[in-house]
């Protein structure tokens, strides 16, 4: 049959991109429920209320904190070796309204720092402005459009320097279809950590999965990360978020959930 060859928008050579660098990575999964009824609580008493995505990077992030191997990456050129950054870089996975052939990863460094309504009025911009006026996105496109053994070579540089693997890849990204009513993404990317999650239930439990760099970590270290995740989220987490409630509309549940300490992971 005779069809219609239609040009590689620049947007969509940015996927095709990440998913060619993505290539070889040994990803393994945990999938888990997780309990999060006091987090779920504290976000729902708030008028404007942070996107589960800002919310999930800043658990990691704070989880990360006291686990190197959490911002750990590895680098293959050229010689295999890991190296640690000193933070967690989350990227978001955004769909700018302005550009819908495409998706973008908005950065967050350090997310664990960032107030969560600074960071998600952050995203709010990102994904409603004109792609051009997110700089990390105006450097993605830049690149997207160089000539191919460019293309390649910048990759390349961004992917083996550690240094420049921090900046331009992260160590977590983040994704999600449940704004789009649920469901698993089994997501790639170039890794260390991919974490997705599913819609919040009545009750307050939430699936989630985490795919990982086998070469870096193991599924036990990464089964104890879950349940230290899980109680970050319901404690420090929340607390913030409770912060910001207006006088008066606090919700009921207030005491702390979850604080038996749990093994850390082994170095």
């Amino acid at each position: 049959m005779r069809g219609t060859v239609r040009k590689i928008t620049t947007p969509r050579r940015v996927v095709i991109d990440l998913m060619r660098a993505s290539r070889g990575v040994p990803f393994v999964a945990v999938r888990r429920t997780l309990n999060i009824a006091r987090l779920a609580a504290a976000r729902s008493a708030l008028s404007q209320r942070p996107a589960w995505a800002v919310i999930f990077a800043k658990g990691f992030a704070a989880l990360a904190r006291d686990e190197p191997r959490l911002r750990t990456v590895f680098l293959k050129w050229p010689w295999s070796r890991f190296y640690e950054l000193p933070e967690t870089v989350a990227h978001i996975v955004v769909a700018p309204t302005t550009s819908p052939d495409g998706v973008m990863l908005f950065p967050i460094k350090a997310p664990d720092l960032v107030p969560l309504m600074e960071a998600d009025a952050s995203l709010r911009k990102a994904k409603t402005e004109p792609i051009e006026s997110t700089p990390f996105f105006r450097k993605t496109l830049t690149v997207a459009g160089l000539p191919l053994p460019l293309r390649y070579l910048a990759w390349a540089i961004g992917l083996n320097i550690g240094r420049q693997r921090g900046n331009f890849f992260g160590t977590l990204l983040v994704t999600s279809v449940a704004a789009f009513g649920g469901g698993e993404v089994e997501a790639l990317g170039p890794g260390p950590y991919i974490f997705s999650y599913d819609r919040v239930t009545d009750d307050g439990s939430i699936d989630v999965m985490v795919r990982w760099d086998h070469r870096i970590t193991d599924a036990a270290d990464i089964g104890i990360a879950l349940s230290r995740l899980e109680q970050i989220l319901n404690n420090q987490v929340a607390d913030e978020l409770l912060a910001l409630a207006p006088e008066g509309q606090e919700p009921a549940l207030h005491e702390r959930i979850g604080s038996r300490q749990v093994g850390r992971i082994p170095r």
